[in-house]
């Protein structure tokens, strides 16, 4: 996977979408990729991807969003879906509150199958639905902050904060990618493992930390 000099990008980043069926990964999806919004509510069958190019810090990021079905039917490609992940969106509708109790189940998948290391968001969606919300805000971001999470409630159906959530993740992944000198410059999808474990964290941590 070498970069030869047609590729225009510095890094490929993989993020999942994950969640309950009708919850709005499709048009999140779609509005980040291509700025549409569909309100023919069509389920996702099997994987689907889109790949939009962001500008962080002098590198070009290719992003590379994956959308699956939230049907227990089709989960048959869990392990494939989630490797060389390194992002997720965890999307739930602020409407439905079964939905955000199901996120439980969704990060204990996974946390089962994705990288341990993978950065994840908890997105509260169809923010333009106020009048009918059932999950507090408040009860998202505290849920959120106890997991380690970050958060943020978006709707595609009017762009509020699509762009923000996105760009958000991409920028704590390209900083984790980068803190653990992982393949810099490649344009391999990148995955965030220490294969050394804890000793040589420390070691490197204390190699890049040196005032001398």
């Amino acid at each position: 996977c070498s970069m030869t000099s047609d590729e225009s990008y510095n890094y490929v980043y993989k993020v999942v979408l994950i969640g309950e069926s009708g919850v709005g990964k499709s048009n999140l999806l779609s509005r980040f990729t291509k700025n549409e919004f569909s309100r023919d509510s069509r389920t996702t069958i099997g994987v689907e991807f889109s790949t939009r190019t962001v500008q962080m810090n002098n590198f070009t990021i290719k992003a590379q969003i994956w959308d699956t079905a939230g049907l227990e039917r089709y989960r048959a490609i869990t392990s494939a879906y989630y490797r060389g992940a390194v992002g997720a969106l965890l999307v739930y509708d602020i409407t439905k509150h079964l939905s955000y109790e199901s996120t439980e189940r969704w990060l204990k998948e996974l946390l089962e199958h994705g990288d341990p290391h993978i950065v994840v968001m908890l997105v509260g969606n169809k923010k333009d639905l106020e009048s009918l919300r059932t999950v507090p805000t408040e009860e998202a971001k505290d849920f959120a902050e106890k997991r380690g999470l970050m958060f943020m409630e978006t709707s595609a159906l009017d762009s509020t904060n699509v762009e923000e959530a996105f760009n958000e993740i991409l920028t704590v992944i390209h900083k984790k990618v980068n803190s653990r000198e992982v393949t810099r410059g490649s344009i391999c999808a990148v995955t965030i493992t220490n294969p050394i474990g804890p000793i040589g964290e420390a070691q490197e941590s204390r190699g890049c930390c040196k005032s001398s």
